[in-house]
């Protein structure tokens, strides 16, 4: 059985960072380029969404006994293999995974515009994953 306690958590955090960067992402592009907070705010709040997608993912492959995931791409393939999301799906959130990397390890200066474009064009690919768990463990 799932601990549904400890994945609702995560997705609590996950909602309120959502929420945090629809309302930034809703003044527009010129808005946030020249908000130093905003750009400060997003960035965080679409790593600590990512990493809670990879902590749930993490907290299933456990309690489930999957195979162990070898890297973060690795878990969302684990999920892929156990029908839990589709592989459309496990293809973006592996790019995630990616992007997660760059946030936390600051690989050069991340572009400005891209941050926007995830946060126009990929949060529902979190809420898709959300979605997909909240059956998955129903």
């Amino acid at each position: 059985m799932i601990s549904n306690e400890v994945i609702n958590a995560m997705i609590d955090l996950i909602d309120e960072n959502i929420r945090l960067i629809e309302e930034i992402k809703s003044q527009g592009y010129d808005s946030f380029s020249n908000d130093f907070r905003d750009i400060q705010a997003a960035k965080h709040s679409l790593q600590e969404s990512i990493e809670a997608c990879l902590d749930i993912g993490n907290h299933i492959i456990a309690e489930k006994g999957f195979r162990r995931a070898e890297d973060y791409k690795d878990i969302y393939k684990i999920l892929e293999e156990e029908g839990i999301i589709d592989p459309g799906l496990s293809a973006r959130l592996q790019e995630m995974a990616q992007f997660r990397n760059l946030l936390v390890h600051r690989y050069g200066k991340i572009d400005i515009k891209r941050i926007f474009i995830i946060m126009s064009e990929d949060l529902n690919d979190i809420k898709d994953f959300v979605r997909k768990v909240l059956i998955y463990i129903s």
